[in-house]
């Protein structure tokens, strides 16, 4: 007993000069530390979580994705594009009629591309204008608004080239530093017309509207139509005409196309109509093939309902009327006709003689 009392002994001294011996080593739990630490300050990011950090990760580039990181923080300023199918439709209506009627304008090879459909505020669009440009205002008369069509310097010696005779294959001579003259602004104002007639036209379809010509500006700071904090839907045109050519832009603030937001959210022409022209045709030509029911009327009375319960086989209900009075004809509760009552073939027959008209109410 003794014996084993005394090897339990030594066992649990050797154990503890052990973990002294462990605790006094050198390069112990210290060192594990601070290489640890060496390597946490020594990582470097790779490229995906620096995509992460900064918000362009690739696979949240999707037009649903929301931006994050530093990138949220560049697009803060800008404005979401609300889709609005309609309007590119009749954006792309508007390319199509420009291309020809500024052919016939300028008697020329004339090519209009639609080049983007953006949102940008207002304020932000008179900062970006290069200048020299001429600024056209017009007035959507239905709508009580305003628009704004931008020319480029490029497409105004351009036109101003092509309508006073230049050569075809030059480029237009750009002469910079000097304001506009009275004969580039008018054949300018010419053009506008022919556009702002194409763009009526572009938007019947969906809604019935006239572009009136306000004024021309060379100034941008006189042709703010809006808050320059407002967000506007900016289309921009490229107009070629063979080597000459330039842009033209056409901005229209949100609050111009309020009116006919609901028209400009549908997919396709008459969505939101709940109207189709062929189900109607269909329906008209079977209208025409229902039978209805029309009753003759004589004469009409009031009577209680205790004679009527008191009514026995044989008695007899007096008409206020003669065999010559006329006879009313209704469908339901609809008077369509009167006419005189006789007989045809052996049968009660009416003649209709006229015609009953609805009273206004």
């Amino acid at each position: 007993m003794a014996e084993d009392q005394e090897n339990l002994a030594e066992e649990w001294a050797a154990a503890a000069e052990a973990d002294a011996a462990e605790e006094a080593a050198p390069g112990g739990d210290d060192e594990d530390g601070g290489a640890f630490e060496e390597t946490r300050s020594a990582r470097v990011l790779n490229q995906d979580e620096i995509d992460s950090l900064l918000g362009f990760d690739s696979d949240s580039s999707g037009g649903g994705a929301s931006d994050s990181g530093i990138n949220a923080i560049i697009n803060s300023a800008l404005v979401s594009y609300e889709r609005l199918p309609m309007l590119e439709v009749a954006f792309d209506r508007l390319v199509r009629l420009m291309t020809t009627s500024l052919r016939n304008f300028t008697s020329d090879n004339v090519e209009v591309s639609l080049d983007n459909v953006s949102s940008i505020r207002f304020g932000d669009y008179l900062n970006s204008i290069p200048l020299p440009a001429i600024l056209a205002v017009f007035k959507a008369e239905e709508w009580d608004n305003y628009g704004l069509v931008t020319v480029d310097s490029a497409l105004i010696y351009s036109i101003v080239d092509v309508l006073l005779g230049g050569r075809r294959g030059t480029a237009a001579m750009r002469i910079e530093g000097r304001p506009y003259t009275t004969i580039e602004r008018n054949l300018v104002e010419r053009m506008i017309h022919v556009v702002l007639s194409d763009m009526c036209a572009a938007f019947e379809p969906l809604s019935k509207v006239k572009f009136a010509f306000d004024r021309l500006e060379t100034n941008p700071r006189f042709a703010a139509i809006a808050r320059a904090a407002n967000a506007a839907i900016q289309a921009r045109l490229r107009i070629d005409m063979e080597d000459r050519g330039g842009r033209m832009d056409l901005l229209f603030p949100y609050a111009t196309l309020e009116p006919v937001r609901e028209l400009l959210l549908q997919m396709f022409m008459g969505e939101k109509f709940g109207r189709d022209s062929i189900w109607e045709g269909h329906l008209a030509s079977e209208l025409w093939h229902t039978d209805v029911k029309i009753e003759g009327v004589l004469d009409e009375q009031t009577i209680s309902l205790n004679e009527v319960l008191n009514w026995k086989v044989g008695d007899r209900l007096m008409l206020n009327v003669s065999p010559e009075s006329p006879v009313e004809l209704r469908c339901g509760d609809v008077s369509m006709f009167a006419g005189r009552m006789g007989r045809c073939a052996g049968k009660i027959a009416v003649r209709i003689e006229e015609k009953i008209e609805k009273e206004a109410d």
